[in-house]
């Protein structure tokens, strides 16, 4: 068996039982861990999973030629990432990595005509796929868990007053949101703050939900959305926020984008960035995610991050660093997913449902066991433009929390599922 060199060197803690196609089984590992059989369904794969076993694992699992006969998926990824097949133990994984390093510019090159279809890859799918797996305000970033009892709607009601809180917003305040999704922040800020609100996106079904939820709110008086990359984007706003996007701009954009903060601001602006980074330097996306999830796609470091903002003349008045917030997000999206799997089928097949299920779970151990985790930047034009302690963010964000506040938390959302346990439509019709 080709693989087995590799695994014996790599598999230390937990038990791998590999089947190949002909049946011979091969056990690796010897101290406590996950346990997890596989079958290779394909001779070819012994020699892929030699040479890129992070590109043809998970492509071997979505196609079918790898099948999990003992443990689940949950588990394979567990057993593989805690093992960290990626050291220079491994010399093929070695030097594909330093080529990914290389080549990360230009997997990353996103002018505006390629930005747009890397987005409509992942976002413009089935406009039901995201009611069966997010939180009824369709909240797809990180949420805040204040408690490890909250679900997932006070989790992602937690982080929109979260980020409000750092905004510093006073009534009739002009706000930018780039990369809206479909319109939850730019609207819960405008019926919470009374602020106007422009949102801008480059995904359609994005687009056509963020404004029917506007005017369903009967706030598309003060909220307007618009297909719009930031590069397009001119005027002036006293606050800007950004959710969840900075992971698409690509290293070769990071000057334009904090240079387009720094003219969009008016002189006593303040902008929020909320981004996913990486917590050990520089780094590649993973070539799977790249190829099937969001191509262009790229989460950085802020070392990578921080020196192109001091170069734009821009104060960095916060960082705050969240941790395990995204793991436990992606743990209620997955349960989510997986409760409702056969409708996710129907819409689709079996071959993309296991391509999210890989999505969802090697995302979560990125962020449990392998250095990921989300920053947000709070950034201003001038030095006294934010107070010079964090009060101010608590005492707003308990001056803005009622009790009923979830039910009231998601204006114009009227495309609610039923299908959830524990869930209720309680105020929103």
């Amino acid at each position: 068996m080709l693989l087995a060199p590799a695994l014996s060197r790599v598999i230390r803690i937990g038990r791998l039982t590999v089947i190949d196609t002909a049946g011979a089984t091969r056990v690796y590992g010897r101290e406590p861990g996950p346990t997890v059989t596989v079958r290779l369904h394909d001779p070819a794969l012994e020699w892929k999973l030699v040479l890129r076993p992070r590109l043809y694992v998970p492509e071997a699992y979505m196609n079918g030629g790898l099948t999990i006969e003992e443990g689940t998926l949950f588990d394979l990824i567990d057993l593989l990432v805690t093992n960290n097949p990626g050291t220079a133990e491994h010399s093929a994984l070695w030097i594909h990595d330093g080529i990914n390093r290389l080549l990360r510019r230009l997997h990353q090159y996103n002018p505006v005509k390629r930005a747009r279809r890397n987005v409509a890859h992942h976002y413009d799918l089935s406009d039901q796929l995201y009611d069966l797996f997010l939180d009824h305000d369709r909240q797809y970033s990180c949420a805040y868990f204040r408690s490890p009892d909250d679900d997932i709607e006070t989790a992602q009601l937690n982080k929109r007053r979260h980020i409000a809180a750092k905004l510093l917003l006073r009534p009739g305040q002009r706000v930018l949101d780039i990369g809206c999704g479909w319109g939850g922040m730019a609207l819960y800020l405008a019926s919470e703050c009374e602020v106007e609100v422009t949102g801008i996106t480059l995904s359609e079904e994005q687009h056509k939900v963020a404004s029917r939820r506007a005017a369903a709110a009967g706030l598309a008086d003060r909220v307007r959305f618009h297909l719009r990359d930031f590069r397009e984007e001119t005027g002036a706003y006293d606050r800007i926020v950004s959710v969840g996007m900075f992971e698409h701009v690509g290293l070769n954009q990071f000057p334009i984008f904090f240079r387009k903060l720094h003219r969009l601001l008016t002189p006593d602006g303040v902008a929020l960035l909320h981004a996913i980074g990486r917590m050990d330097g520089p780094g590649a996306t993973n070539p799977w995610i790249r190829k099937y999830i969001f191509p262009g796609g790229y989460s950085p470091a802020l070392s990578e991050v921080v020196p192109v903002v001091e170069r734009t003349k821009l104060w960095i008045t916060d960082i705050e660093i969240l941790r395990l917030h995204y793991a436990e997000t992606l743990r209620h999206w997955r349960a989510r997913f997986e409760h409702n799997r056969d409708r996710i089928r129907a819409l689709y097949d079996e071959r993309f449902c296991r391509m999210w299920e890989m999505y969802l779970i090697g995302a979560e151990m990125a962020f449990r066991r392998d250095g990921h985790l989300v920053f947000q930047m709070q950034l201003a034009k001038r030095v006294g433009s934010v107070p010079l302690t964090r009060d101010y963010m608590v005492d707003w964000e308990r001056a803005h929390t009622a009790p009923d506040a979830v039910a009231a938390s998601a204006p114009g959302m009227t495309h609610i599922p039923a299908l959830i346990p524990g869930y209720h439509r309680v105020g929103i019709e």
